[in-house]
């Protein structure tokens, strides 16, 4: 009869790609159990059930038991379990409840950065995760429109309660001051509102937190990235050299605020034309995956420039959930599940070394 030595010895040759260490001493496997009769179970724990590489975990971790002498039966599930971010500083910093703030960002405005923001929040929610969107863009708040909330907060024990929409717990100043009113604030009344959308709201347990920033460099950024520890940062962009060269000055901004840059996102990277069925790339193409890896940072993704995107935010759709087989929608979910990855790897190396003697 085979051993759980021998489950956990075969089970070692799979690699975390991300990680660079075998899942066994990870920690990703779990609970196994053999009966008498050589069936062998146990649980494959992720790090994210957003995993890029999930299905071919699971078919190589059913071949790899399976091919044990004894083995009759295999009885595999695949579960996720996405650890807190740890950053040194202390928890009440944090959001409770919240494991990562994962902040959206660009240069400049016009590059997709909210679109891209509603879709990849939808897509790490259709993935399994426990999922909230904060809309931070003060001056141009358009979360609520591309989700189809309108309702105003309700207050519980002095605390707002998050509207809900396709699985997604959603806070904007839209939906506080209302959707026609001009926010004409002054620095110190941004940040106050950010401050209070972030700590004044009952969140509940999240594994991810997107927080859509406004473009820029301004007060917004400062604000969220001295009030919390966030996990990371995501820079959409457009392809052309003007659109870029801002996007790296924002990048640059949160390095220096040592937030960790979890890449740079192109959007509106290729059009597909209707009629020839030919890929257009209208804003030239290369310059951000090749600004990435000048930079030293990760390359997270390109969206196409496509109608379907546009046509669903106006509707108050995103489009991975509306029209999921799309390539628009697909290279949404690509690029979630990358910055699911990343965020994994960045959990990973920033756990303290514990020396036991």
């Amino acid at each position: 009869m085979p051993s759980k030595e021998d489950v956990l010895t075969v089970l070692s040759a799979i690699k975390d790609p991300d990680l660079g260490r075998d899942v066994v001493s990870l920690g990703m496997i779990k609970d196994v159990t053999i009966t008498e009769g050589g069936r062998v179970s146990f649980t494959f724990e992720l790090t994210t059930p957003a995993c890029p590489v999930r299905d071919r975990f699971q078919s190589l971790a059913r071949d790899l038991v399976a091919g044990i002498p004894g083995v009759t039966a295999v009885d595999l599930k695949m579960t996720a379990n996405v650890r807190a971010a740890f950053n040194g500083r202390g928890h009440e910093a944090a959001i409770p409840g919240v494991k990562h703030v994962i902040a959206v960002g660009s240069g400049k405005g016009g590059v997709g950065k909210s679109t891209i923001a509603v879709n990849l929040a939808a897509s790490l929610q259709l993935s399994g995760a426990h999922v909230g969107l904060l809309d931070a863009d003060i001056y141009g708040p358009s979360v609520p429109g591309m989700l189809g909330v309108y309702d105003t907060p309700k207050v519980q024990d002095e605390k707002l309660v998050p509207l809900e929409a396709y699985g997604l717990k959603v806070i904007s100043i839209g939906l506080l001051a209302g959707a026609d009113k001009a926010m004409v604030w002054r620095g110190p009344m941004v940040s106050r509102a950010i401050e209070q959308m972030l700590t004044d709201v009952r969140w509940g347990d999240l594994d991810y937190m997107i927080v859509d920033l406004p473009p820029g460099t301004g007060d917004a950024s400062l604000t969220l990235a001295q009030a919390i520890p966030l996990t990371g940062v995501a820079v959409v962009c457009t392809p052309q050299d003007a659109a870029l060269k801002i996007a790296v000055k924002a990048l640059q901004m949160f390095r220096g605020l040592n937030v960790t840059p979890l890449g740079l996102i192109e959007n509106m990277s290729w059009f597909v034309c209707d009629d020839c069925g030919k890929e257009h790339h209208i804003f030239d193409h290369g310059r951000v995956e090749r600004s990435a890896q000048r930079l030293g940072v990760p390359y997270l993704g390109a969206v196409p420039l496509e109608s379907a995107i546009r046509e669903e935010a106006d509707v108050g759709a995103p489009v991975v959930v509306s029209r999921p087989d799309g390539p628009g929608a697909q290279a949404l979910r690509k690029v979630a599940s990358a910055i699911a990855a990343r965020v994994s790897v960045q959990s990973f190396r920033q756990l303290p070394v514990i020396n036991v003697r």
